[in-house]
């Protein structure tokens, strides 16, 4: 089954926006993805599978959380990321219409067994957006499921709208403490020509965790990133070279990545 997917454009600047496609190869071809999983070994392959020597370090430490599930008429869960899939799939029946920030979370909701999947294609404004076309505000209750500390703008949106809506903690994100040895010593052995980051949130945690004798070197390479948010972070630490991907997925990092040699 194929979930339905609501198309979005986002004009935003980007340095050597298109410079993208084939990459001549550099002495130094290592990509370090920041992402954690689900979704870092699928990264982490398709980095590979473009020519690329890939180095995993994600940022973040996700803990699950649970979700009681609710009473009353429930129109539709809203899910601002794959990680709360899980707690999606415990709190409600799999027959409940869900709306997915983008492709990669709509595709986990329908694994996970849900029979209705939105796709927004997008973030959350774009979500807002496809949630405001799909749905009146009288449909019933919108159950939000997102990180702690997350998804309180997009409930602020969906009220104003006239929605009701419950938000719930579905997980937990927190910064790692360190960067793994082997992603360190690729550092100062200037091998890192890129680094994947998938939030402006994991791009500071990343930093966060990163000795700061390290700092240059990691400055030193070009940075992808799906927001300007992120952009703002790692030119604030030093970047020269930042590109953000024209929509926020993952496909679209990879693609400004391009493929080497």
């Amino acid at each position: 089954m194929r979930f339905q997917t609501a198309a979005r454009e986002k004009h935003v600047s980007v340095l050597n926006r298109g410079e993208v496609g084939n990459v001549s190869p550099h002495v130094a071809h290592g990509v370090i993805v920041t992402r954690p999983e689900p979704g870092l070994s699928e990264t982490m392959h398709a980095v590979e599978a473009a020519g690329w020597k890939a180095y995993a370090s994600p940022s973040l430490d996700i803990e699950a959380r649970t979700v009681r599930p609710l009473r009353g008429q429930l129109a539709a869960v809203v899910l601002t990321s794959g990680q709360a899939v899980p707690a999606a799939r415990d709190a409600v029946p799999p027959d409940i219409p869900v709306y997915a920030v983008g492709d990669r979370t709509a595709q986990r909701a329908q694994a996970a067994g849900f029979t209705c999947v939105f796709s927004a294609q997008g973030d959350a404004e774009a979500l807002a957006a496809l949630l405001r076309k799909a749905l009146p505000p009288q449909a019933g209750l919108l159950l939000l499921l997102s990180g702690a500390g997350q998804g309180m703008a997009l409930a602020a949106d969906l009220r104003h709208a006239g929605f009701r809506v419950v938000r719930r903690v579905a997980y937990k994100a927190q910064s790692v403490r360190e960067i793994c040895v082997e992603v360190q010593s690729a550092l100062r052995k200037k091998v890192i020509s890129h680094i994947l980051f998938f939030s402006a949130e994991s791009a500071r945690g990343w930093l966060r965790a990163l000795p700061v004798a390290l700092r240059k070197y990691a400055a030193a390479t070009t940075g992808i990133v799906m927001s300007e948010a992120a952009e703002d972070i790692l030119r604030h630490a030093g970047w020269q070279d930042v590109r953000v991907a024209h929509h926020p997925n993952a496909a679209a990092l990879l693609h400004l990545l391009g493929k080497r040699g």
